[in-house]
């Protein structure tokens, strides 16, 4: 199977989640194709992943821009040149503008570490712990102007263990991202996935508000 989608890969760190999409890509029945990794840090190891797998990688140092919004269009000539049908956030450490979001309506996907809508933002893990919450997990959303607050496409759900510290939840929920993000790429880049006026549709039929779940 000839791969009919190409993807940009955005990411800030590591780039464990880009690792998942990388092993699900090259798959012989992978419909997508990871066209380029971009990130706004040259230290990042995820450009390193990339490299090594033979993908195109560019480094755009948002700290020589003027702003937010300056920065975001560079980025948006920059991607474009790959001509992407779907844009992918795997911890892109940059808060999107308006402008952003709206080039690629329908075709940005973000992936966090919580069970959406709840701890929007940073250390999701300690909070859910904090809140004594019995389960948590992560979440594949289509990007809004809403920080972490697009439609979701789908959720992998885990129980809080009695002795969890921030650190072995965080470890298990690492595993679920790393499932279900290669599943939402895969579904969009074979036409089941998609953003309409009312929410995410998978296979035509509007999803939950919590998205296609999955429990562990």
């Amino acid at each position: 199977m000839s791969p009919t989608c190409d993807v940009v890969v955005l990411l800030s760190g590591t780039g464990s989640n880009l690792q998942a999409l990388i092993d699900n890509a090259r798959t012989d029945d992978s419909p997508f194709r990871i066209a380029a990794v971009i990130s706004n840090r040259a230290d990042a190891y995820g450009l390193q992943r990339a490299k090594e797998a033979g993908i195109a990688t560019r480094f755009l140092d948002h700290t020589t821009f003027e702003g937010r919004e300056a920065f975001d269009q560079g980025l948006i000539e920059l991607i474009d040149t790959f001509q992407p049908k779907l844009v992918v956030l795997a911890g892109f450490m940059r808060i999107l503008s308006a402008g952003f979001v709206r080039h690629y309506q329908g075709r940005l996907l973000n992936i966090h570490p919580s069970l959406l809508p709840k701890y929007k933002g940073l250390h999701t893990h300690q909070r859910a712990l904090e809140a004594g919450d019995t389960e948590h997990g992560c979440s594949v959303h289509f990007v809004t102007e809403e920080l972490d607050g697009g439609p979701l496409v789908v959720q992998a759900v885990i129980p809080v263990e009695l002795h969890d510290s921030p650190q072995s939840l965080a470890q298990r929920v690492h595993v679920q991202e790393h499932r279900i993000y290669p599943m939402a790429v895969r579904w969009f880049a074979e036409g089941r996935l998609t953003l309409g006026d009312q929410g995410a549709l998978l296979d035509g039929q509007l999803l939950a508000a919590s998205g296609y779940l999955i429990r562990t």
